[in-house]
């Protein structure tokens, strides 16, 4: 008679409540995440391109937002693009931010993400993707204009077209020579520059390693990028706080969009068990055992009913 012993779910010291393994979440590989991200930067910016919106809707948006900053004393930008405008060894370097790093440190970080913190990288995605889209949702229902695009009186300059030069955009917008007319240049509100930059900001804070010269550059990245935004008359202040507050939305909306793509891929018969690390074979989540209760699992895939006892069986336990 085979012996078997009597097994317990482990329980908290606290509640004394028996504690079960997580299920593994689904398993990311990179040819299924790099379409993902392509098809929805895709989208942002075809949707962009569709919510160009009536010219005088955005000047007008983009004086209201104006006069409530003067109201408010925030007017930063009028300073700021002087500077800029004035002074080319700030101004050009600028530009360079504003035209580039929008681009690059946010896809880097996702796969440094992707890489080196994969437990964290799809709640992160998650976050980034859902706050795009809402600002996306700003673009098409607010289209207003940008400082540079209001009229010469305004006092704003087009630090951007004044050193097109020294880089490789053109004079009509950030993007490449020629694509200008391709960009929907009243997409103002909210600021995904500044919403992608706090983003980076926190990603690097969290998990960057904590040293010094990391938490210096997930603080100063998105505060320059809010300088920058300004000074080259591409945003206003409010633009710059409705993007940080996009991206808190997002936060906010991140555990139930999860829920949800969980809820499709099971409905969709995409879950899968989850392959442990070594020889491939399936985890299967752990079985909750009330506590004093005797396991119904014997060796050799025999079987009692719960609670019945073996002769001689060996019990364990308090």
């Amino acid at each position: 008679m085979p012996q078997t012993e009597a097994t317990e779910a482990p329980v908290t010291r606290r509640t004394g409540a028996p504690v079960t393994e997580a299920a593994p979440g689904p398993r990311l590989r990179w040819w299924t995440e790099l379409p993902l991200i392509l098809l929805v930067y895709g989208a942002y910016s075809a949707g962009r391109l569709l919510a160009r919106g009536d010219t005088a809707t955005a000047v007008d948006h983009g004086l209201a937002i104006l006069r409530v900053e003067k109201a408010l004393w925030l007017n930063a930008e009028h300073p700021l693009n002087r500077l800029f405008t004035r002074e080319p060894w700030i101004g050009i370097p600028a530009d360079f931010w504003y035209a580039s790093l929008h681009y690059m440190v946010t896809p880097v970080l996702l796969v440094w993400l992707f890489r080196s913190r994969t437990v964290r990288y799809r709640a992160a995605r998650a976050w980034l993707l859902t706050s795009t889209f809402i600002g996306l949702i700003g673009f098409t229902l607010l289209p207003t204009c940008p400082p540079r695009l209001l009229d010469a009186s305004h006092g704003f300059v087009d630090t951007m077209a004044q050193y097109s030069a020294w880089g490789w955009w053109g004079g009509e917008a950030s993007a490449p020579r020629g694509l200008g007319g391709m960009t929907n240049q009243y997409a103002a509100m909210p600021s995904l520059h500044v919403g992608w930059a706090l983003w980076c900001g926190v990603i690097l804070w969290r998990f960057g390693g904590g040293t010094r010269l990391v938490k210096a550059a997930a603080v100063a990245y998105p505060l320059i990028t809010t300088i920058v935004v300004m000074g080259t008359a591409n945003h206003y202040f409010l633009d710059a706080v409705a993007g940080a507050a996009v991206m808190g939305t997002g936060l906010l909306l991140t555990p139930l969009v999860l829920r949800i793509a969980d809820q499709c891929r099971v409905s969709l018969g995409l879950a899968t068990v989850a392959e442990s690390r070594f020889g491939g074979a399936p985890v299967v989540p752990a079985t909750v055992v009330p506590r004093g209760s005797v396991s119904p699992f014997v060796s050799g895939e025999c079987q009692t009913s719960a609670g019945e006892r073996i002769p001689r069986q060996r019990i364990t336990g308090p």
